[in-house]
């Protein structure tokens, strides 16, 4: 794989129209500071403008995916905020959290399908993080937990709106009112994930060939399908039958469409280009 463009906390890696972007952190169990927030974000938004990026796949350095907020940077991070009279803390606290909250859920709100490979820990707002991936992989030895209330917090970056949609609603109350551990067996039977493999490598090689897998399709109806998924948040059925039929009727005429009919009749392989 090749380098690509750097950041302080945050590694991009290639393969083809495959990126991945990695938290690099390892030696604070990848738990998030600001500048690591901050780097997510920018990764995600550098990938989504990059056309020969077409799928991420998200994964760690170290023993853990995230070890979540950063605790011990936390008077470092927030320090200048709570300087303030009480109006102006909350009022910037507000603020930050807002900003938070889009740097976390990037994935979700880039075009590009985005694979998160987890091991070992993930940790609140590391599952605030691969809660807004689109599809989820994990080892035997992973170990999830929504904890914000044991440390008297309201999870805030978005598990508690994801979860439901992922997981359904009675087993989002369950993580987050207790705090409780999770292992990747239970994951797995709750739809947290989709996967479960032995070790690291052999997650790797299955997060790499599904994205590999979504890359070699038509980026136009790959971004088609996960606009229209997310799209259909607050809408009836009937509401998302229409918005769909919307934007086919503007994007189904599409170079792709014309390669994907040619290569079936010509028994070939589609060479998809995204136009």
């Amino acid at each position: 794989m090749s380098s690509d463009q750097t950041f302080e906390t945050v590694k991009i890696e290639r393969d083809g129209h495959v990126a991945e972007v990695v938290l690099d952190r390892a030696e604070a169990g990848n738990s998030l500071n600001l500048q690591l927030f901050a780097d997510v974000h920018d990764a995600f938004e550098f990938l989504d403008g990059d056309d020969a990026c077409r799928v991420i796949v998200l994964r760690a350095e170290g023993k853990a995916f995230s070890y979540g907020l950063d605790l011990m940077a936390a008077p470092v991070d927030f320090g200048p905020v709570l300087a303030e009279g009480l109006a102006g803390v909350r009022l910037e606290l507000r603020r930050l959290i807002g900003r938070l909250q889009r740097q976390t859920g990037k994935p979700a709100a880039i075009r590009k399908p985005v694979v998160a490979a987890v091991h070992g820990w993930c940790i609140g707002g590391g599952l605030d993080l691969i809660s807004a991936c689109d599809l989820r992989l994990c080892t035997a030895d992973a170990r999830f937990s929504l904890r914000e209330a044991r440390v008297a917090m309201v999870a805030d970056l978005g598990s508690l709106q994801r979860l439901p949609r992922i997981i359904g609603d009675a087993a989002t109350r369950e993580l987050a009112l207790t705090a409780k551990d999770i292992d990747a067996t239970r994951a797995l039977r709750l739809g947290l994930v989709s996967g479960v493999h032995d070790d690291r490598e052999a997650l790797y090689e299955a997060a790499r060939a599904e994205a590999q897998l979504i890359a070699g399709l038509s980026p136009v109806a790959v971004q088609g399908v996960k606009h229209v998924l997310n799209a259909q948040d607050g809408r009836t059925i009937d509401q998302g039958l229409e918005y769909v039929a919307t934007w086919n009727a503007a994007f189904v005429q599409s170079e792709d469409l014309k390669e994907a009919i040619s290569a079936f009749f010509e028994k070939r392989t589609p060479q998809y280009t995204g136009e």
